[in-house]
């Protein structure tokens, strides 16, 4: 069923909103857009197609995706495959934009299995988010651009102590990242398929982003590749942010980052002619173990490289 143009109006509406707290906090995404630009790979941000972007929940009552979900299936996203990350205690989903779309990024979003973390660990994030006491999705005016655009910015709990986010970084550097980072978007992503020939590869494209000097995810691989060979990702190493905490305490904690990502064309459609390709031509969903490894962009032994 195709969404109406006043719902993606909306939607449009809510992107922006997140792009641009995304690109104040997040100096790599200027810095790449320009380098782009200086290379002459494009004229402006505006010709970039973002893939997907991600972002990253609690799985506690009132919370987690069963919450965070009903903004984007209000809009006509549509839920698709389920993933699971045993070892990071993650769930996650993907979801494709609203048909009859083709410009709208793909939305992958996870949650924190907190009841499988330490007694402790559940103890402190219980602490914070037993504050929620209904869904607040359930109180928002979905139709409201400007009221959605300022819950995904807003507290969802008190601020947290730096030993709090400490004792949890120590456990689950997912659940830190979550507790003071709230839905703040996680990361958003190049598609560097449909850049100018020369930067078109993921290969090309990570050339040019070592040559500029960005440090990258060395998490299973600068470059992770889908078993089928058609999603090649690569990402930046999360950028460290002064964080203030509770009582007034400053501590440097991983803010976010961004992702690259090249679809390739699926071997039905190998002899299309190149200005006729489209998303549906190209290889679509995501992988769990490419995934997994980009977590990673915000962990320490990444960002304390």
């Amino acid at each position: 069923m195709t969404t109406s143009p006043d719902k993606i109006g909306i939607l449009e509406v809510v992107l922006n909103g997140l792009m641009t707290r995304y690109r104040e906090r997040v100096p790599d995404v200027g810095a790449i857009i320009d380098a782009m630009i200086d290379e002459e790979i494009i004229d402006s941000a505006d010709e970039i197609e973002n893939d997907h972007i991600a972002f990253r929940t609690m799985g506690v009552p009132n919370l987690g995706l069963a919450s965070f979900e009903k903004i984007f299936l209000h809009y006509g996203y549509e839920k698709r495959e389920p993933y699971n990350f045993a070892e990071k205690k993650l769930s996650a989903y993907w979801y494709a934009p609203p048909a009859g779309t083709t410009n709208l990024p793909r939305i992958f979003a996870s949650e924190l299995r907190v009841h499988e973390l330490s007694e402790k660990a559940q103890q402190i994030i219980h602490k914070y988010t037993d504050q929620v006491k209904s869904d607040p999705v359930d109180a928002l005016d979905l139709d409201d651009a400007t009221a959605v655009d300022a819950f995904l910015h807003q507290p969802l709990w008190e601020m947290p102590t730096v030993a709090d986010y400490q004792a949890l970084l120590a456990e689950s550097e997912y659940a830190a990242w979550v507790i003071y980072n709230r839905y703040y978007l996680n990361h958003f992503t190049i598609s560097v398929h449909n850049l100018e020939p020369g930067f078109n590869t993921i290969d090309e494209f990570v050339s040019f982003l070592e040559n500029h000097g960005f440090k990258l995810n060395s998490a299973g691989g600068t470059i992770k590749v889908s078993p089928d060979g058609g999603l090649r990702q690569a990402s930046t190493v999360a950028q460290m942010i002064d964080a203030e905490f509770a009582d007034g305490q400053t501590f440097r904690i991983a803010g976010s980052y961004v992702e690259f990502a090249e679809r390739r064309v699926l071997p039905q459609f190998a002899d299309l002619p190149a200005d006729q390709i489209g998303r549906e031509h190209r290889r679509d969903g995501f992988e769990a173990a490419n995934a997994d490894k980009i977590f990673e962009s915000t962990f320490t032994t990444q960002t304390g490289k």
